[in-house]
């Protein structure tokens, strides 16, 4: 969408049903460790990451029947802002900062303004789902509050 390219290239995971065989870790000791690494400070994501190539499971959902963001609800450690949404502020915090040192550097002022436009879509998205409060309002001086 932002891009010069044409087409779309990405891999597909494939299907399967059933959690493998070799999955080292019970579904309970699964809840256990994203627990533990939510409190650590880790998002989602990173939890994922981190199961997956130290303690080798390959799909949460799969082994637990519940998606890593469903099991920090069910124990309220569920962060304020969505991932992603979080991940993209923390980019237009830092994009920001570097254009206040380089204010001539204008493709990464356009960059900023590619990363809030979707900011802004994804607010609309997470509104209209009743994630975000109807209140909720993006900007970047909120944003520096309430991330940093």
């Amino acid at each position: 969408m932002h891009a010069r390219k044409k087409g779309k290239a990405s891999s597909e995971r494939p299907i399967v049903t059933d959690n493998p065989p070799w999955v080292p870790i019970s579904a309970t000791e699964i809840g256990d460790l994203v627990e533990k690494f939510a409190k650590d400070g880790m998002t989602p994501a990173m939890i994922g990451m981190v199961l997956r190539d130290q303690y080798a499971v390959p799909n949460v959902k799969l082994a637990t029947g519940k998606t890593v963001t469903e099991i920090l609800a069910e124990k309220d450690l569920k962060g304020d802002l969505p991932d992603d949404l979080s991940a993209l502020m923390v980019r237009a915090i830092n994009l920001n900062s570097h254009l206040k040192h380089n204010p001539n550097d204008v493709s990464n002022r356009r960059g900023l303004q590619l990363i809030e436009a979707k900011i802004r879509r994804l607010e609309k998205y997470y509104k209209e789902n009743g994630v975000l409060p109807t209140t909720w309002k993006y900007s970047l001086a909120n944003a520096e509050l309430m991330l940093k």
